[in-house]
């Protein structure tokens, strides 16, 4: 696997993909394992496991080549993230700390070398209550990331963030400007994010580019491409000239969700 190491990159890349599976035992039974084969990727970040590791046939990913570990919720069949990789890491960091965070199995950080790779699921907002929950959610991880910055600069954050950031982003921008995931709010937070040291992998590479990695199970919504793009891989900038591809991998269904992808040389 491709890892920085002191000053120096080695010649392989990396290849990480993030993907909310919306139940992984739902994604294997619809073939996650074939695709993850076929995909190959180094790191595969995971969100909405909607599991713990005991319900779960450990085998097959240990069969697969990869490395697995699991920080799931406290609440049963809610939430929770993961982390696989083909080499297993130096360190892997359970949470952040902080209890309202982790009560919800909402990060998990793998560290290779100098490089970290975090697995994010932010909360969405779909009711005033929870729309409270995460923006204070996003403050904590803001605060966060500041400090983790300091200790380890080369990180890549990939995840379901919740949030559309540009018009581009979304299929009906005007007619969605006051639903959560689009809020002004909600969008000044990602602004604010990517400004304080992080590059939108995505964006970076396909500037005008309409993609998206979330449809509403509802009203064929899929099918007619109306989608969010509120998925992913944030590349912190001291690994900006390392970003060698990045792409949304939309043809993946195994979820209401689709992975994405960001390789790094």
């Amino acid at each position: 696997m491709g890892r920085l190491v002191g000053d120096s990159v080695s010649s392989r890349a990396m290849k990480i993909i993030s993907y909310n599976v919306n139940g992984i035992r739902a994604a294997l039974r619809k073939d996650l394992m074939g695709w993850l084969k076929s995909a190959d990727p180094d790191v595969l970040c995971l969100q909405e496991i909607k599991a713990n590791k005991e319900q779960l046939e450990l085998e097959v990913f240990e069969e697969a080549g990869y490395h697995a570990y699991w920080f799931s919720a406290q609440k049963k069949g809610y939430s929770g993230v993961a982390i696989l990789s083909k080499t297993g890491p130096d360190h892997i960091e359970y949470g952040t700390g902080i209890p309202s965070m982790d009560a919800e199995g909402r990060n998990i950080r793998a560290d290779f070398g100098d490089v970290s790779v975090m697995s994010l699921y932010l909360p969405s907002g779909t009711n005033s209550a929870r729309l409270d929950h995460k923006l204070e959610y996003m403050n904590l991880f803001q605060e966060y990331i500041n400090n983790l910055k300091v200790e380890r600069p080369n990180l890549v954050i990939g995840g379901d963030y919740n949030i559309c950031h540009e018009a581009i982003d979304i299929h009906d921008p005007v007619r969605l400007k006051n639903t959560s995931g689009f809020l002004p709010v909600e969008r000044a937070w990602i602004g604010g994010f990517i400004e304080s040291g992080f590059i939108d992998s995505f964006r970076h590479l396909n500037k005008d580019v309409e993609k998206y990695s979330w449809w509403s199970y509802r009203a064929n919504a899929r099918q007619n491409n109306k989608g969010w793009r509120i998925d992913y891989n944030m590349v912190s900038a001291p690994l900006k000239e390392n970003i060698k591809r990045a792409l949304i991998l939309n043809e993946a269904k195994h979820s209401d969700h689709c992975p994405i992808l960001v390789e790094l040389d």
